[in-house]
């Protein structure tokens, strides 16, 4: 079963509208259903028409960047890492070819606890590399790394300190 309420308030507005149109003319009552056709067009258009649209347009841009992206995942192939090179000799040979490869000529001292390298003067970037190459092609850790600044830019005095 349904129940309609009236609602006083409601009732008098409608009451309020139907009086002003009954006081309209044939012409004005054409203008303004005209005027609320065309506004409610416009709010349509406007409100909810161009805002779908865009909203569509955008989940395509979207689909069409991830596929985009997935394409290029599956043209990539998989991922593996290259078989790591380990280098052969006693640690005192690794030190210093890695080092010559980097036209590096440390001093080798070995200690107690480990081998120490000192260079003089050498390049920053050679340096790095050097000490990556230590570390990516051997088992040999590196315990310790002090630099100072060299004579010139770029160039540093470094001691070493590595455990085999």
């Amino acid at each position: 079963m349904i129940v309609v309420r009236r609602n006083a308030r409601i009732e008098a507005a409608l009451a309020r509208f139907d009086g002003w149109w009954q006081g309209l003319t044939g012409r004005e009552r054409v203008l303004v259903g005209t005027l609320a056709v065309l506004i409610a067009g416009t709010v349509l258009v406007y409100g909810v028409v161009k805002p779908v649209q865009a909203a569509r347009a955008q989940a395509r841009a979207d689909i069409r960047q991830a596929e985009t992206l997935m394409a290029r995942v599956r043209a990539a192939g998989r991922l593996e890492s290259a078989p790591q090179t380990v280098a052969a000799g006693t640690p005192q040979t690794i030190i210093t070819n890695a080092a010559a490869a980097q036209q590096l000529q440390p001093a080798i001292a070995l200690g107690a606890t480990g081998i120490t390298a000192t260079l003089t003067d050498a390049p920053y970037p050679a340096v790095v590399t050097w000490l990556s190459e230590v570390a990516r092609t051997s088992t040999i850790g590196i315990e310790r790394v002090a630099m100072q600044r060299g004579s010139a830019s770029g160039r540093v005095n470094a001691t070493i300190g590595f455990r085999p």
